[in-house]
């Protein structure tokens, strides 16, 4: 069944306004994008900020009645604004989305396979990915320079294996990554229970069993100290986590930090300084990483 799509340029001050007539006219979902090039990389908690022009797009069974609706969204508003009606065709929205999503090289070793095509190298180090719900899939440019950094340092030595805590774990694609690296065994954790079945489900894809990544919402995680811990989440969790995820981490051992735009690194560094040595960032567009060694 086709779709209709109201599409709407408005200003801030308008948005919740239309947003709220949208939906009392029927429809069945409404969101809004960037209309003038200003991203909004890091809302504040409990925060939805909109830009000051804003893109609203209704989406409406393909029945409905569109004069009667473009008549009234006239009426109600007191300024004018621009609108136009689309056809939407009716997909399979799952399958769409996949055709875009190809192998990524994360390094020397290291690929990001998506699960429904085989390794371009299969001699590689091929991770298998289905990201499903949670974040991370590998295109990001935060977790890229996590996957990057995974394949360049060394998690399996010649006596021992190096253990790791994903804190933020989305679809599990860092703790798996490290396990098809070297490393003995993952610690993950997320807040959102979607994540944590990714996760699972992610590693069980890679041939890895339950026991090497066991998935935990923060409050029932255990205090494992690990070699080294990744945490690819917003600088402001980072800077608050900073004395739990230093707790976590061995002496000796490595930190991974991301998720942050340039002019955060300077405050997400001096909340880790009381424990640990900081590399020289790494950037990725406007996005850094975070590596250091504790104390």
């Amino acid at each position: 069944m086709p779709w209709l799509q109201l599409k709407i340029n408005s200003s801030q001050t308008q948005a919740k306004q239309i947003e709220t007539f949208l939906l009392d006219a029927g429809a069945v979902s409404v969101t809004f994008e960037d209309n003038a090039d200003e991203p909004i990389l890091e809302p504040a908690l409990g925060e939805t900020p909109l830009w000051s022009e804003t893109k609203i797009t209704g989406l409406f069974d393909a029945s409905s009645n569109t004069e009667a609706i473009s008549t009234h969204l006239t009426n109600k508003l007191t300024t004018a604004i621009h609108h136009r009606w689309e056809l939407l065709e009716d997909k399979d929205w799952e399958r769409e989305w996949m055709k875009h999503y190809h192998p990524i090289q994360c390094g020397e070793k290291l690929w990001i396979c998506p699960s429904w095509i085989a390794p371009p190298h299969p001699e590689n180090v091929n991770l298998l990915l289905d990201p499903g719900l949670a974040f991370g899939t590998g295109t990001h440019p935060t977790t890229f320079l996590c996957l990057q950094w995974l394949d360049q340092i060394q998690l399996e030595g010649k006596l021992t294996k190096k253990t790791v805590t994903d804190y933020g774990c989305g679809s599990g694609i860092l703790a798996i990554a490290s396990l098809l690296l070297g490393a003995a065994s993952t610690t993950c954790i997320d807040i959102d229970p979607q994540a944590l079945t990714a996760t699972a489900d992610n590693a069980q894809r890679n041939g890895l069993a339950p026991d090497l990544t066991p998935v935990y919402l923060p409050d029932k995680a255990p205090e494992v100290v690990t070699d080294i811990v990744i945490a690819n989440i917003l600088a402001g969790p980072l800077v608050s986590l900073a004395p739990l995820l230093a707790s976590l981490t061995k002496s000796g051992g490595l930190l991974c930090l991301s998720g942050i735009i340039e002019s955060q690194a300077e405050e997400v560094m001096e909340s880790y300084q009381p424990w640990f040595d900081f590399d020289p960032p790494a950037c990725n567009e406007q996005w850094v990483r975070l590596t250091a060694t504790k104390r």
